[in-house]
């Protein structure tokens, strides 16, 4: 029987940062450098947080997001040795869950609706690993917690980190000889 990974969706297979700070300069003009987000709350990470948080709301915000480099890749690697699922807490913006799901279709065709959760929660999954960006969600990990490296993450030292999918892949390839 395989072991089972969750894996999150934002900052972790869809580079909702790059997308946030396109959408804020396109709507207030502001240009924000990435490096300026580094180890910052991504409510704080901007000059008016609550516009940038606005943003989070508007329709095709998450449907138009890119994908982060070596994903597709990885998770069909990850396949052949793992069960995958894709598990985002999309519950507070209720305009994200068709956008996720038809951003799922577009680019992981070959994960099944049937591996496909979204919640309120994470703290109902029960996976033997988790890759997340979050401490909220990888703290109540039931199995082994993953931190993806994203830049309000940067600063924290708790948990096994990785920093791209080169690294978790290569993780998740060592875990199976274990």
């Amino acid at each position: 029987m395989k072991k089972s990974i969750a894996i999150d969706m934002d900052n972790v297979i869809v580079d909702i940062e790059t997308n946030w700070i396109n959408w804020y300069e396109r709507e207030f003009g502001v240009r924000i450098d990435k490096k300026e987000l580094l180890g910052i709350p991504e409510d704080d990470a901007f000059p008016d947080p609550v516009a940038a948080r606005s943003l989070i709301y508007k329709t095709g915000f998450f449907r138009n997001a890119p994908i982060i480099e070596g994903a597709q890749e990885a998770l069909l690697k990850l396949q052949e040795n793992y069960d995958i699922f894709i598990v985002s807490a999309a519950m507070e913006f209720p305009n994200s869950l068709p956008e996720k799901y038809d951003w799922l279709n577009e680019h992981f065709q070959f994960i099944s609706w049937k591996n496909i959760v979204f919640c309120g929660d994470k703290r109902i999954i029960d996976t033997d690993y988790l890759i997340d960006d979050h401490l909220k969600n990888l703290d109540f990990c039931k199995g082994t917690p993953i931190l993806f490296t994203a830049s309000h993450n940067v600063n924290v030292t708790k948990h096994k980190r990785v920093n791209n999918w080169e690294e978790a892949l290569a993780l998740m390839e060592a875990e199976l000889v274990k």
